[in-house]
C-alpha cells in the first residue's frame, strides 16, 4: 500500500470488477425482458380472457406461450419497443445534447490550446482503447464540472465536457475522465442504457392502458377473473418502483465498470480519484450557483445518468421525479474504494 499526497492507495483488481459487472448488467437486462414478456402476455391473457369466458385463465396462457393463441400485446409492445429504440438511436447525439450550449471541436475548430489538448487527449485514448472511430468531441459551456458519452455504437459515439471541467483539471485527471468516458464507448453501455430507459417506458404505458381498461370495464372478466386483477393492480403500483431501481442499478453498475476500464487504459488509479474527488468537493462548495445552473439547463434528466458525476450527490436536484431519490452513480466513497483508493479528506 502507498500513500499519494492525500489518498492511501492500493492495487485494485480492475479486471474482477469488469468481469463481475458484467454478470450483473447480463442479470438486469434478462429482468428487463422477462418483464416485458410478462406484461405482454398479461395484456393477451386479459384480452383472450373476455373473448373466452369458460376458459380459465391457466389454458388461456399456456395457449399464448405455446403459440395456440397469437400473442398480438405482446408482438405489437415489442414491435413498438424497436421502433422507440431505433428512433432514439438515430437521435441521441441531439437527445443528449438537447438544451446545452454546446461547440464541436476539431483539430481545424479549437479555439485554444486546452481545446487542442482535450482533441489530442481523446485521440491517444481511443488508440490506446483499440477504438476504430474518432468519437466527435463537444464542449459544453457551463461552469460545473462534468462529462458524458453517448452513441449506439463506436461510428456513432460522442464525447461532451463541460468548460468548467477543462479549466479545473490538470491534464492527467482529465485524461482519466476522458478514459472513463470511452470506456463507457466501448463497453457499449450507451446502448444498454438507452435500451433499459426505453423498455421500462413503454412497460410503464402499457400497464398503466391495461390498468384503467381493467379497472373501468364492466364486462365478465371484473367479476370473474379476481385473480387477474390483483395481478394487474399489484402490477401497476409495484412495477414502476422496480424498474426505477433496476435501471439505477444497472447506471451504477456501468459506472463502476466505466471506472474499471479507465484503469485499464492508464494503468494508474490515482488520476482518476483526483478528479472524482475535486469534480465533488467542486460541487459542494458551488451548491447554490450549480443547483441554478442546472435548472436552467434543459433535459438534465436525460444526461443525468450519462454523467460522470451525478449532481444529486452534492445535494443538487436537477429534476424532479421518482428517480430522484436515489442517485445514479454509486457514492463517491464506493467508487473510490473500488479503486483502491481511500481520500484522506473523506
Amino acid at each position: 500500500m502507498s500513500n499519494t499526497t492525500g489518498f492511501i492507495n492500493s492495487a485494485p483488481d480492475w479486471r474482477a470488477q469488469l468481469r463481475r459487472n458484467q454478470a450483473r448488467t447480463r442479470w438486469v437486462i434478462a429482468i428487463f425482458i422477462l418483464f416485458y414478456l410478462v406484461v405482454g402476455l398479461l395484456i393477451d391473457t386479459y384480452i383472450y380472457s373476455g373473448k373466452y369466458y369458460n376458459v380459465g385463465l391457466e389454458t388461456i396462457f399456456i395457449a399464448l406461450i405455446t403459440f395456440h393463441l397469437t400473442p398480438m400485446a405482446t408482438l405489437i409492445t415489442a414491435m413498438i419497443a424497436i421502433i422507440s429504440l431505433l428512433v432514439t438511436y438515430g437521435l441521441y447525439d441531439k437527445i443528449m445534447l438537447l438544451g446545452t450550449d454546446y461547440r464541436e471541436i476539431t483539430p481545424q475548430s479549437a479555439q485554444s490550446l486546452a481545446e487542442k489538448q482535450l482533441y489530442n487527449v481523446i485521440e491517444e485514448l481511443k488508440i490506446a482503447a483499440g477504438l476504430k472511430y474518432m468519437p466527435r468531441v463537444y464542449i459544453i459551456k457551463a461552469d460545473y464540472m462534468n462529462a458524458f458519452a453517448s452513441g449506439y455504437s463506436e461510428k456513432s459515439a460522442m464525447v461532451a465536457i463541460t468548460a468548467g471541467l477543462i479549466a479545473k483539471l490538470e491534464r492527467s485527471e482529465l485524461q482519466a475522465v476522458m478514459a472513463h468516458e470511452l470506456s463507457h464507448i466501448r463497453h457499449g453501455d450507451i446502448k444498454l442504457t438507452l435500451m433499459a430507459s426505453v423498455l421500462s417506458n413503454i412497460l410503464l404505458i402499457a400497464v398503466d392502458i391495461l390498468f384503467y381498461s381493467a379497472v373501468f370495464s364492466r364486462d365478465r372478466r371484473r367479476e370473474d377473473n379476481n385473480g387477474l386483477m390483483i395481478a394487474i393492480i399489484l402490477l401497476r403500483y409495484l412495477l414502476p418502483i422496480t424498474t426505477v431501481l433496476l435501471t439505477l442499478y444497472l447506471s451504477r453498475t456501468r459506472e463502476y465498470m466505466a471506472d474499471a476500464g479507465c484503469v485499464e487504459l492508464m494503468r494508474d488509479n490515482i488520476p482518476l480519484a483526483k478528479a472524482l474527488v475535486k469534480i465533488h468537493q467542486d460541487h459542494l462548495s458551488n451548491v447554490n450557483t450549480y443547483s441554478q445552473e442546472y435548472s436552467q439547463t434543459a433535459h438534465e434528466d436525460v444526461r443525468r445518468a450519462a454523467y460522470v458525476y451525478d449532481p444529486v450527490q452534492s445535494g443538487i436536484q436537477p429534476v424532479k421525479s421518482l428517480s430522484t431519490l436515489f442517485s445514479t452513480h454509486p457514492d463517491i466513497k464506493d467508487r473510490l474504494a473500488a479503486l483502491g483508493v481511500k481520500a484522506a479528506d473523506m
